[in-house]
Formats: structure tokens, C-alpha cells, sequence
């Protein structure tokens, strides 16, 4: 029995089937863990997420960006546009709403206690604990789950409040949590900046990496996340990010969470040439 943890997939179903041959994925025996983002900019969105909800007692994934856009538009708090395109089949799929359903009930964050790891799409505030972190997703995912939803969805755009505090509340509390969870890269001291998409910042910049922040809470568990492409594959002692940038014809890349963090990449380029 085996336990993997692989990053955003985007859309990229013949990429992801290859993997899994690849690292010999038993749905009987094995377990997936996703970083988020499992749709948008690939080419098949539908295909993942059909995919993915019919192993779904095997896998853990976690709640992205991409992910709750498209609930917005399927809840119509959000008008599709040329950017989002790639996102019609599943939005005129005959199972749509079985699969939206699926989709709004995964967590922003997941937390094994046992192995002492946390799964996200971008990111852990520093000034969270880990127990912190699971009450505010869990905010959240209650909102998501209910039929507030909607409502919850047409006020999540926005980059703004950009500081935490406990007297955040009403949709400037649940935007910046959704905004620290899915699209946080870098901090401005304790502002989130998330204008930011770049590599890392040098260290003549304002800015610094989430996960270098020093003062941080999260104490000895280790973090997965994805989302920060322009970072690609990073394995610290308490950091994993797995984005490898299979939509931008990179990698995508699953890590064993054995002893020796075993990696397996495929590559998109090699048969979906762009």
C-alpha cells in the first residue's frame, strides 16, 4: 500500500493516466493525495474530474483557485468568458451538477495527523497554527457545502483585505482565507500580496516566500502544496510544492511519501506538443 502526492493537474486526463501507470497505481490498495486545481487551461477538464470522482475512495484532494472558479460559474456568480472557455464541457455535461456536487464538498485543506503532513493548493499563513488553519478552512467549506453558496462564490473575487485578523468577518473573512489557502504566493511583511507570480523574490525585495517566513506557527509539520508554477518542484525538509507546470508543458510530477520522497515525472510535451 502506497501514498501519493501529486500536483495540479489542470485539465491534463492523458497526462495524469500516465502517471498513475507509471508509479503502478493499485485504486484497491494505493491512496492519491491532489494539490488542487484539478481543472482549467488543459484540454480535458471533464475527463479529470469524471476521472477522478469515479476512484474517489481512493484519493484526498484539496480545493484550488481553477477548482473554485469553476464552481462560480456554475453557480453563475461569475459570467464565463475566453479565459474559461476550457471549462464548457463540464458546465454542459449531462452530469454536471453530480460532478459540481463532488466537487464543492472537497476540503481547502486536508491535515493526517498521523504523518504529521497538511495538504493545500497554495499555502499555510504563518501566523496560523496548523489547528487554526483546519477551523478556518473548515468555515468555509461549511459555506461551500450549504446553500449560501452562491452568495459565497459572487464575493470571493478581490485581493483584499490583505492583513489577517481574528475581527475579520463576513465575506472580507472568508475572502482572505480563501485567497491565503488558494492563490497565496509571497508576503509584504504581513500583507498578502497576490499580484505576485514570479519565481522567487530576490532578497533585495519587499517580498518573501510564505513558507521562509521565520516567525511562522506551524511548528514540525510538513507542508504540500502546489499552485506557484513559476516555482516548480521544491523539496525542503518541511516543504513539498509539486506544481511542475504540466498545463505550461512542463511536468507533472507525484512524490511517494515513503522514507526517500520518491519522484516520478511525465512530461505533457511528449504527447501534447505546444
Amino acid at each position: 500500500m502506497s501514498l501519493f502526492a501529486i500536483g495540479d493537474i489542470h485539465g491534463c486526463y492523458e497526462t495524469l493516466r500516465r502517471l498513475l501507470d507509471k508509479i503502478g497505481f493499485n485504486e484497491t490498495k494505493d491512496t492519491l493525495w491532489f494539490t488542487g486545481d484539478l481543472v482549467g487551461r488543459g484540454p480535458q477538464s471533464l475527463e479529470t474530474l469524471r476521472f477522478l470522482k469515479s476512484i474517489n475512495n481512493s484519493i484526498i484532494t484539496v480545493l484550488g483557485n481553477h477548482d473554485l472558479h469553476l464552481l462560480s460559474l456554475y453557480y453563475q456568480a461569475k459570467e464565463i468568458d475566453d479565459n474559461s472557455s476550457e471549462l464548457k464541457d463540464i458546465l454542459n455535461a449531462p452530469d454536471s451538477e453530480i460532478l459540481i456536487d463532488w466537487l464543492r464538498k472537497r476540503p481547502l485543506v486536508f491535515y493526517d495527523r498521523k504523518k504529521n503532513y497538511i495538504l493545500v493548493h497554495a499555502g499555510i499563513h504563518p501566523r496560523w497554527t496548523i489547528n487554526e488553519s483546519i477551523k478556518y478552512a473548515s468555515e468555509v467549506e461549511a459555506i461551500l457545502r450549504s446553500d449560501h453558496c452562491s452568495s459565497l462564490l459572487k464575493n470571493m473575487y478581490g485581493n483584499t483585505p490583505t492583513r489577517w485578523s481574528t475581527k475579520l468577518n463576513g465575506y472580507d473573512r472568508n475572502r482572505f482565507i480563501i485567497n491565503t489557502f488558494t492563490r497565496m504566493r509571497v508576503l509584504d511583511d504581513k500583507d498578502l500580496n497576490l499580484k505576485y507570480k514570479g519565481k522567487i523574490p530576490s532578497k533585495n525585495d519587499d517580498l518573501r516566500p510564505w513558507f521562509d517566513v521565520i516567525e511562522h506557527k506551524w511548528k514540525d509539520t510538513s507542508i504540500i502544496f502546489g499552485h506557484w508554477s513559476a516555482l516548480g518542484l521544491m523539496i525542503k525538509k518541511q516543504f513539498i510544492c509539486l506544481d511542475s507546470g504540466c498545463a505550461w508543458g512542463g511536468d507533472l510530477t507525484a512524490i511517494e511519501l515513503n522514507s526517500k520522497l520518491t519522484q516520478t515525472k511525465v512530461s505533457y510535451r511528449s504527447e501534447n506538443p505546444i
